[in-house]
Order: C-alpha cells, then sequence, then structure tokens
C-alpha cells in the first residue's frame, strides 16, 4: 500500500524548509522597518524572497497548492480540499 504524500518524511522536511525560510523572511522585514537603508539586510531579505519561491514552487508542484485564491493553478480534479490542514500535518 502506498502511504499518502501528506504523510512522508520528504513532504514535513519540505514544509519545515518552507516554514524555516518564512520565519526569515519575518524576522528581516521587522528589522527592515526600523532599518530601512540597511543595504545588507535589503540584500538578504531579497535572497531569500527568491529562495522561498524556488522552495514553494518545488513544492505546489510535487504536493499540490499552499495558498487557494489563485495562487496557484489547479488540475483536475479540483484537489484543493484534499491537502491537509494545518492542524492535521
Amino acid at each position: 500500500m502506498n502511504e499518502h504524500p501528506f504523510r512522508t518524511p520528504e513532504y514535513h522536511q519540505r514544509l519545515r524548509e518552507l516554514q524555516e525560510v518564512d520565519f526569515v523572511l519575518l524576522e528581516l522585514n521587522l528589522y527592515l522597518d526600523t532599518h530601512p537603508n540597511d543595504q545588507q539586510a535589503i540584500q538578504q531579505f531579497n535572497h531569500y524572497v527568491g529562495e522561498r519561491m524556488k522552495l514553494a514552487q518545488a513544492f505546489q508542484e510535487q504536493y499540490g497548492p499552499l495558498m487557494n485564491y489563485g495562487h496557484w493553478f489547479s488540475g483536475s480534479p479540483f484537489t484543493w480540499a484534499e491537502t491537509p490542514w494545518p492542524w492535521q500535518i
């Protein structure tokens, strides 16, 4: 029997990588709110934006959308409701 893709270690690893980059981006965003001219922080922020985009695209290609409402194309059938809710992970 095949394991459900949302219960695999790879799924959780990829999701964790996204969460780690999101945390870095949040912290840099907060820092840049009070230090808007810090060029090194801006470079770091932009670097992690690119990393997040790559990670999110790879994740969504394999597991489906991270967000609903037009942030990602749907396959057929529409499978948004089949992805796990945050408390199911």
